[in-house]
């Protein structure tokens, strides 16, 4: 037994090869990012003297390929004082059912007056401020064929209803996007429905169904027509501020 522990000892200081399960593989790719999906939520203007405040829930339905589905949601607070300045959240998503809470990323303050959209990331406790040119005209795309021949849009009205206590107005589209516009072997049929606020002048359900994105389910709820918190609008002390002159994405409140 003893000459066999030496001639065992003997091999590995010669370097004999350990087995291959006892071996660490080889890293033999660069770093990747992975894919990463965003779902806007509830558009807000910068309107003055509509003033309210609530929760943005999205839930979101995806199918796999084994024909499973994935369901995932989150929750976002989102306000808009007397003066059409817009706070709003961004969360990560989690599993529908579940007991977790979505954890908070971000928050932005949109301020028309001032022009700048302040975003503030809350593991680095650090706010970067741009430029903020909010659109004035938002034209909606016209019924019928697009200009390029790729797609056809058709739109119908739902007529009227009551969400969270606000009147509102309903209205579908049907998009139809040719086979081969986007890379798709056959025609591609995505649905959005918004129930619309004139008193606050914001969707406050939209349902939008994709083959591609599946189904994002989004409703403004718990819904106060007060003036929110003025401490919403105030950036915390322990935030480091960065301006710059950059302007952002001109999406009016968006996510």
């Amino acid at each position: 037994m003893r000459l066999r522990l030496v001639c065992i000892a003997a091999s590995i200081l010669a370097g004999a090869t350990l087995p291959v399960s006892a071996q660490q593989p080889e890293v033999a790719r660069a770093p990747d990012r992975g894919a990463h999906a965003r779902v806007p939520g509830i558009i807000v203007s910068p309107v003055p003297n509509l003033p309210f405040s609530g929760r943005d829930n999205i839930e979101w339905t995806r199918k796999l390929d084994d024909g499973s589905s994935l369901t995932q949601h989150l929750d976002a607070v989102v306000a808009r004082d007397s003066q059409g300045r817009i706070y709003r959240e961004t969360h990560s998503f989690v599993a529908a059912g579940s007991n977790q809470k979505s954890p908070l990323r971000e928050f932005i303050i949109y301020d028309r007056e001032a022009r700048t959209r302040t975003a503030c990331n809350v593991s680095s406790k650090r706010c970067e401020v741009s430029l903020y040119n909010p659109a004035t005209n938002r034209a909606e795309p016209p019924v019928g064929p697009s200009p390029d021949g790729k797609s056809v849009l058709a739109r119908e009205s739902l007529g009227n209803s009551v969400v969270e206590n606000l009147s509102v107005v309903g209205t579908r589209e049907t998009l139809t996007t040719a086979a081969g516009a986007v890379g798709n072997t056959q025609p591609l049929v995505s649905t959005r429905e918004f129930w619309y606020s004139p008193e606050l002048q914001i969707n406050v359900s939209v349902t939008r169904q994709s083959p591609t994105e599946g189904t994002q389910a989004i409703q403004l709820l718990e819904v106060s027509r007060s003036d929110p918190d003025p401490a919403l609008f105030q950036i915390p002390a322990e935030y480091q501020i960065h301006a710059h002159r950059s302007t952002p994405d001109p999406s009016i409140g968006g996510r």
